[in-house]
């Protein structure tokens, strides 16, 4: 069975469990403490050498680590990534811009907000350029889905899980989403897809 080793606050382990929940494919879950270093053990760091949640050891026992190629190795051939080849260039488009304008800002101020005593030198900048470079992300995103319903086509994708992940929980970090009515509008779309779970699960 498919191990994945994960923080229960993650999006981007969430990423991961919601993908598998949603594909019906089983997983043995492994919970690890980033806090606490539990992802800096000589053991993980033996197969993960990343150091980082989420990640996963498939059925045969080899290792995958980075949230968003775990979540392609499993949407391939399903109806979550696109045949189309320039929309399934627009679902990596989506998920660099996760992972380079989106995530580094609304959720590692999220991080931040939900871990207050662990020293972090970002602080410094939180207000002056992590939060505003988290708004500007999410108006990229407002401005897209104003005329559509979902990232890439016409369907729920792994592009719409990369970035419903974090994107979700953003109010966790003092981000507020009222200026944002097609964002929160997604999110019901999102939540409203067969098999959906909540962060807390799964």
């Amino acid at each position: 069975m498919i191990r994945l080793y994960d923080y229960r606050q993650s999006g981007n382990g969430y990423k991961v469990r919601l993908l598998l929940t949603q594909l019906g494919v089983p997983f043995k879950r492994i919970e690890l403490d980033i806090v606490k270093g539990e992802t800096r053990t000589p053991e993980f760091l033996r197969i993960f050498p990343n150091g980082r949640i989420p990640a996963v050891e498939l059925d045969d026992g080899r290792p995958l680590f980075e949230s968003n190629a775990i979540i392609l190795y499993f949407a391939e051939g399903t109806p979550l990534m696109p045949a189309d080849r320039f929309q399934r260039a627009q679902v990596l488009q989506w998920l660099f811009f996760e992972q380079y304008s989106h995530e580094p800002y609304i959720a590692s101020v999220r991080y931040l907000a939900m871990h207050p005593g662990v020293p972090d030198a970002r602080r410094a900048i939180l207000d002056t350029m992590m939060r505003p470079r988290g708004y500007a992300a999410l108006g990229v995103m407002e401005g897209h889905l104003k005329s559509r319903e979902w990232f890439v086509g016409d369907r729920y994708s792994v592009a719409d899980i990369a970035l419903y992940a974090y994107t979700h929980v953003a109010d966790e970090g003092g981000f507020d989403l009222a200026d944002y009515p097609a964002i929160r509008a997604w999110f019901e779309r999102v939540r409203s897809q067969p098999r959906h779970i909540p962060i807390t699960l799964g």
